[in-house]
């Protein structure tokens, strides 16, 4: 490693550590979480110079396709007035689909899509919409593999939360209130009223988005009792998220849990110096974001830009107005609405976010959903093992009904099983 290379790396660790000091005694618990990335870039420099990363991060932002995919674009308001974007892909009776622009499934999603319509394809739209939550710091483009396959095949609309993607600021954060998951689930409702206000209803929340989607069964269980055909839950929890080690030392965790808060608020009132910060230590924030993202060595490096990207959108004093939710998060007493539907529970076994005990304490409560645990995954399951979560959504969608179920579809719908495929 050269004396530059090093040098560099040092001088980025210093000005974070200098940032998180100037937050107060914060500066060492970040530091535990820090460390161990600040590492992963000095091994990394070794080897790749700065401007060759920022040439490499260019060229996987103009050559890959993830998030490209768009629909019939719409509105809904919430509550208190935000106003929530959300797009629609239709199904056409030839099948087509009535998405709007965008490649269709066989270019963006690596040419499965043949395959899939090969297995899935219907001539006439069937009288399901499957509605997906995205994730806290993501957008609605973070289930694109999973809208790739089913585009065409199945009604899909897919939303962006409030202060995410293209959905507006929330109102009431604006004004200083504080975000609760209650308030998402409020926004889910408004979403389905408008985009979906009547037929059955597949509910796919990832994350935050399964929080909220307990939430709207929390408060509109009539809802759930009507028009809920099936449910998928995929790397969330129904509480005690204050309890999670982030894979840290007790020690550490213990310093994050109790000054995280507080820096967090402190760093969202400096929004434009923080995100300053923030740009000019990427390298860092990148080795954070894929110990937190992945639990896999080989994932594809567009696929771990199209991440960085999805989580750098993010604005760091919705970061931070976001946070205090899901400490107060707690909505096990909601799980039973779902017991008379099929549901599907999935997370990875590397999930240092929302760890997948918290998808078996939801089984627990659900003892006949299906509850599958993804081997060398991260939190972002869905991107790093998109094959896996798709064919655990379309077996759920062919047991109720939504797409056929023909003779060369094997009992979980894995592509393993088709013989050629």
């Amino acid at each position: 490693m050269s004396e530059s290379s090093a040098g560099d790396a040092m001088a980025t660790v210093t000005a974070v550590a200098v940032g998180w000091r100037r937050a107060g005694i914060a500066g060492a618990a970040i530091g535990v979480i820090a460390a161990g990335a600040a590492a992963g870039v000095a091994v990394e420099r070794m080897t790749v110079g700065r401007g060759m990363r920022r040439r490499a991060r260019l060229a996987l932002d103009a050559s890959g396709p993830y998030g490209s995919l768009r629909g019939m674009p719409g509105r809904a308001t919430a509550d208190d007035g935000t106003e929530l974007y959300y797009e629609v892909d239709h199904v056409e009776p030839d099948g087509g689909t009535g998405a709007g622009n965008g490649p269709g499934v066989g270019a963006a999603a690596g040419g499965t899509g043949s395959r899939r319509r090969r297995l899935f394809g219907r001539k006439a739209p069937g009288p399901v919409t499957v509605v997906f939550s995205h994730g806290y710091c993501l957008s609605q483009d973070s289930w694109h593999f999973q809208r790739a396959a089913l585009r065409g095949l199945v009604r899909t609309v897919h939303w962006d939360q409030r202060s995410h993607g293209r959905s507006e600021r929330g109102r009431n954060q604006a004004q200083g209130v504080t975000v609760g998951i209650d308030q998402l689930g409020r926004d889910l409702k408004a979403v389905i009223d408008a985009a979906a206000p009547e037929g059955r209803l597949v509910l796919v929340g990832h994350s935050m988005g399964g929080m909220t989607i307990m939430a709207l069964a929390d408060q509109y269980p009539q809802l759930v009792r009507d028009r809920v055909a099936a449910v998928a839950f995929v790397g969330t929890s129904s509480g005690k998220l204050g309890e999670v080690s982030f894979g840290l030392p007790v020690a550490g965790v213990n310093a994050v849990r109790r000054v995280l808060p507080g820096v967090l608020k402190a760093l969202g009132s400096q929004a434009e110096l923080v995100e300053r910060g923030r740009r000019a230590t990427a390298d860092l924030f990148a080795g954070l974001i894929k110990r937190y993202s992945f639990g896999s060595r080989d994932v594809d490096p567009a696929v771990e830009r199209f991440a960085e990207r999805l989580i750098e959108s993010t604005p760091i004093d919705v970061v931070a107005e976001f946070y205090p939710a899901f400490t107060e998060h707690d909505k096990s007493a909601a799980l039973p609405a779902f017991l008379d539907v099929p549901v599907l529970i999935l997370a990875g076994d590397k999930d240092l976010v929302t760890p997948s005990s918290h998808s078996e304490t939801i089984a627990d409560h659900l003892p006949e959903a299906e509850l599958v645990i993804v081997p060398d995954a991260g939190h972002l399951v869905m991107l790093e093992h998109p094959e896996t979560v798709t064919d655990r959504l379309a077996d759920l969608l062919v047991r109720i009904g939504a797409v056929p179920a023909p003779t060369n579809v094997g009992g979980h719908g894995s592509s393993a099983q088709q013989p050629g495929g």
